[in-house]
């Protein structure tokens, strides 16, 4: 079935990537692991308005997360190796890797990331866009014969 597209405005030109970007995040389904939360952090003397992605990543080690930026995607993996010399009575902690993506407007930037008391959080920041203001000059048709 063929699909209808959602920006289909005659007045919105030029936005067929926020199209393309928009199937891409409802076809990519989750399972929900890890939860996470956004946030919005206000301005302060030394940063700018940023957001705080924070995923709860207990039992995963730095050296078992990955963060990548690909194409316009924040990608957050996670991989956890089995032990076999460990014998487990019973197993409600389960060894899961896992990936986690997220599409990042144009003009995002990472900030950074940081992982405490089992919380991996990842600093957004969208600078500021300069206001520019251009003026179209209207070209006068030449005259035959000239």
């Amino acid at each position: 079935m063929a699909r209808l597209p959602t920006l289909n405005s005659p007045f919105l030109l030029g936005f067929d990537e926020i199209e393309r970007a928009l199937d891409r995040v409802t076809r990519s389904g989750s399972d929900g692991y890890p939860p996470y939360n956004i946030e919005r952090l206000p301005r302060t003397d030394c940063c700018p308005d940023r957001l705080r992605l924070t995923l709860a990543v207990a039992g995963f080690t730095r050296e078992q997360l990955e963060i990548s930026l690909e194409e316009s995607q924040l990608v957050i993996r996670g991989k956890q190796v089995e032990e076999r010399e460990r014998q487990f009575l019973h197993r409600g902690i389960a060894a899961r890797q896992f990936q986690r993506a997220f599409l990042l407007a144009e003009g995002m930037q990472v900030l950074g990331a940081d992982l405490v008391n089992g919380l991996l959080s990842i600093d957004l920041v969208r600078p500021e866009p300069e206001r520019v203001i251009r003026k179209i000059d209207i070209a006068t048709p030449e005259e035959p014969g000239k």
